[in-house]
């Protein structure tokens, strides 16, 4: 035998031949019907239970007490804009000469117990869009601005030949809207630390890193940064700055850490308290109904069809 056949010999031996040519011993179970209903059956009687469970918890706080979520919502673009300006609310906002300060009031007529989120929510917002993601620099946010990544990040990247810090799309739509809430004629403080992840501020963004030229430019877009706090520090930049998958989203403004009873007269937007699963949110709980009734329903079916036509 020559050194070129032993040299075939050893390759059809690996165990990369006997892959490719699908010579490697391999477990073909074959399905039965009843395996096939036992699995439908099993799936089901998981699922419904846990999507039960999921929406009582989004819908009761399990504490000292058991108390409703309670979420409280306001859509205020529309009421909050003057009439001349509903057509052509774009004008409006960049009307420097106009206030903007608007007062919302509303009666909650159930208790609310610390510790109260409050969220803003954007609509047809497409945040998810290819060139609105990659228009950030993650090297510059955690290590400032000699750094930058080989993505593009224009075309809010310089200002007056220097690169702005924070650059980018991201950065330059920071959500501007302020709230305040008061309740009989005392003003509610609302929390504004440790909203966004851990994670984002240690490790994400720079400690020793500072927006010295943000929104410097001709074309202003949303908020402002304190060029004297680090961006690890600027916590409503960081949850900015997690973009969503979806158009409409929320992201969290702060807390309000004071109980509000029945009756309070208070500014109104979005408030909601939490349970062990966060915030009232009915689609996991539905998803997990709906995939094991829907697996039920498939083994029913199974089975009543092979007990009219059953097969040889």
């Amino acid at each position: 035998m020559t050194d070129t056949d032993r040299g075939r010999s050893r390759d059809r031996e690996s165990a990369f031949y006997l892959f490719t040519q699908q010579w490697l011993p391999a477990c073909k179970p074959v399905l039965s019907l009843a395996w096939v209903i036992l699995i439908f059956l099993f799936i089901g009687f998981i699922f419904i239970p846990v999507g039960l469970v999921t929406l009582q918890a989004s819908h009761s706080v399990i504490a000292h007490s058991l108390a409703l979520v309670v979420e409280i919502v306001e859509q205020y673009d529309i009421g909050c804009v003057p009439k001349p300006f509903r057509i052509n609310k774009v004008s409006y906002i960049q009307d420097d000469s106009i206030p903007k300060n608007c007062a919302l009031f509303f009666v909650e007529h159930r208790s609310l117990l610390s510790c109260i989120s409050l969220f803003f929510r954007n609509t047809y917002f497409a945040s998810n869009i290819s060139l609105y993601i990659k228009s950030r620099s993650d090297q510059q946010l955690l290590r400032g601005r000699k750094y930058h990544d080989t993505i593009s990040y224009h075309p809010v990247e310089f200002s007056n030949d220097q690169h702005i810090l924070p650059c980018g799309l991201i950065a330059w739509s920071l959500f501007n809207d302020t709230f305040t809430f008061i309740r009989d004629r005392e003003e509610l403080k609302v929390n504004r630390k440790n909203i966004a992840r851990k994670s984002d501020r240690e490790h994400k963004f720079g400690k020793n890193v500072y927006p010295f030229n943000f929104q410097n430019g001709t074309v202003i877009g949303g908020g402002k940064l304190n060029p004297r706090i680090p961006l690890s520090d600027q916590e409503d930049l960081i949850v900015w700055m997690r973009t969503s998958a979806l158009p409409s989203f929320r992201k969290l403004y702060g807390r309000i850490e004071t109980d509000l009873d029945v009756d309070d007269v208070v500014v109104k937007l979005v408030l909601s308290t939490t349970s062990w699963l966060g915030r009232k949110n009915d689609f996991l709980g539905l998803a997990y109904v709906f995939i094991g009734s829907s697996s039920v329903t498939v083994a029913v079916v199974i089975t009543l069809l092979h007990l009219l036509s059953p097969r040889c």
